[in-house]
């Protein structure tokens, strides 16, 4: 069994997939569009995203737009991506390009568990931890 994560976003998928794709330099794999498929309908704009998926070193998502009638975001919990780094210089660096734009709810800082760690939810609306364990 694995858990890979699916990301909906409401129009701005693409836009986003481009954003990580920088953040982590990953890229977009199997991009398919609501234009041509059996579910063109559900799309008022048919070049939205119907599907794709994403991948970096250590990283893969599903994601997609919101069709008509579907997905919307629930009040009943809260999901954060985890990111764990070898290399503290890396972890800055992805933590201040999630940030920008977006919004950190703890800044990077020295943990008492040993690592340094921050949370941030990216201009998308996506959640974000990072920690980088001390070297000792």
């Amino acid at each position: 069994m694995q858990l890979t994560p699916y990301i909906i976003f409401n129009g701005n998928c693409e836009d986003a997939l481009n954003f990580y794709a920088k953040v982590f330099g990953g890229e977009i794999k199997n991009l398919t569009r609501f234009e041509g498929s059996p579910i063109e309908s559900m799309a008022a704009d048919k070049q939205k995203i119907m599907h794709s998926h994403f991948g970096a070193k250590g990283i893969l998502f599903m994601a997609s737009d919101s069709g008509e009638g579907g997905p919307e975001a629930a009040n009943s919990g809260m999901v954060h991506f985890s990111l764990d780094f070898d290399n503290a210089n890396e972890e800055e660096k992805v933590f201040n390009a999630l940030a920008e734009s977006g919004k950190i709810s703890m800044p990077l800082q020295d943990t008492f568990w040993g690592a340094k760690f921050g949370m941030v939810t990216d201009k998308f609306g996506v959640n974000w931890m990072v920690n980088c364990e001390k070297r000792k």
